[in-house]
């Protein structure tokens, strides 16, 4: 109902204005082939997608702006996608087809702005609420969104959700994965003083499809660094508290808390952390808007907490390097996880990650990508590998 009446508002902007409206056409095409080889199946997934996502952002007034976008997924290979019934092989969760994925119309001005209609919304590190980004087919909300600006060191963001667009898709064999009805409020106010922020946030989730997924979430996060230019100490430390909240039927109370420090040498990083994501063997923290593939190891064993909690404790090393024409243009991540539960002392397992990004001719992008998942009590061995190419721009269109 919100896309379509922001289509509706889109349309009923006057074309006579003093000015033409500007208007930018963007895209972004990306082709990936993934392998999965998971212990539980006889045969590996192999799916190779190409996804493309076009819009056409309008600029019809002087402080308005209009997105519309649509996002179509093709694929080939054997694999599980959610939608095309082949449980015989792993999941790779790209399912093809078409879909709206933005359509909002904004206003912005000098100290904030108004969002309406159906958007990308990403908070902080998106451990809360995020775009799923990794996968082919975005998650997008239909919200109202407002940011307030009364100084420079202050910013206040709200948001209002009325439903998500899962990553999933329309046609997922599941009905509750393609999308859900929600009546949830986020709040998130930052504070920026030198090389620090501090963020208090208050995430109110309402899922009116599935009451057991309702939770309130009360944090804050801390992050700096101590060094000039980026080098040296920094660190990041979070707490939360969440809560059943709506009509969620149980009656919990669980806490959240990350602790990552790192060392910035010039290109390259070094970080250790320990996030723990509370369970009291019934219930555990959750996150379900979140975009779960940037936490907990990229072979996405962790997407749903187990209940008696996680904990992730992980090193982890990225950087930039290369030569000539390539100079600090190849960029490389390594990280190793510890998985444990929270309450009984039982281990999960352990997970490699590895990645290296590098550019390619024509203004193109390439990734190699790999995870190891290595079972010890929870789930099974898997291992998955990434190869991709993307091409991503925007170009103005004449009036």
């Amino acid at each position: 109902m919100i896309s379509i009446l922001v289509i509706t508002l889109a349309a009923g902007f006057p074309l006579h204005a003093a000015e033409p409206p500007k208007a930018a056409l963007e895209w972004d095409l990306r082709l990936r082939h993934e392998q999965v080889d998971d212990a539980g199946f006889g045969r590996d997934a192999a799916a190779t997608t190409a996804r493309l996502r076009a819009g056409l952002r309008l600029a019809p007034a002087a402080g308005w702006t209009v997105l519309l976008e649509g996002e179509g997924v093709a694929g080939a290979g054997n694999y599980n996608s959610g939608a095309n019934g082949k449980s015989a092989f792993p999941t790779v969760l790209d399912p093809t087809g078409a879909e709206l994925n933005q359509a909002w119309v904004g206003w912005k001005g000098a100290q904030g702005g108004v969002t309406v209609g159906r958007q990308r919304v990403a908070l902080d590190n998106q451990r809360w609420v995020g775009a799923v980004g990794w996968r082919q087919n975005e998650q997008t909300f239909d919200a109202l969104g407002a940011q307030w600006k009364p100084r420079v060191d202050l910013g206040v963001q709200y948001y209002w959700l009325d439903r998500v667009h899962r990553v999933a898709g329309d046609k997922a064999i599941n009905r509750l994965a393609r999308e859900r009805d929600l009546d949830s409020h986020l709040l998130n106010l930052a504070w920026k003083h030198g090389a620090q922020q501090l963020v208090g946030y208050a995430y109110l989730h309402d899922d009116r499809d599935v009451a057991s997924a309702s939770t309130a979430t009360y944090g804050l996060r801390w992050t700096g660094a101590a060094g000039q230019g980026g080098q040296g100490f920094g660190w990041t430390a979070e707490y939360a508290r969440q809560t059943d909240h709506a009509r969620n039927p149980a009656d919990f109370g669980l806490d959240y808390w990350l602790l990552e420090p790192s060392w910035t040498q010039g290109r390259t990083t070094l970080r250790a952390g320990w996030e723990r994501l509370g369970g009291n063997g019934a219930v555990a923290v959750q996150s379900p808007l979140a975009t779960l593939h940037a936490f907990n190891g990229w072979d996405d064993q962790f997407g749903t907490t187990p209940a008696k909690g996680l904990e992730d404790r992980y090193l982890g090393a990225g950087g930039k390097f290369g030569r000539g024409r390539l100079d600090g243009k190849l960029a490389w991540a390594l990280a190793w996880h510890d998985y444990r539960a929270d309450i009984g002392g039982l281990r999960y397992g352990s997970e490699w990650n590895a990645s290296l990004g590098f550019p390619l001719p024509g203004g193109l992008s390439g990734l190699v990508k790999l995870a190891d998942y290595r079972a010890d009590g929870f789930s099974r061995d898997n291992r998955k590998l990434w190869l991709q190419v993307e091409w991503r721009g925007a170009r103005t269109l004449a009036p």
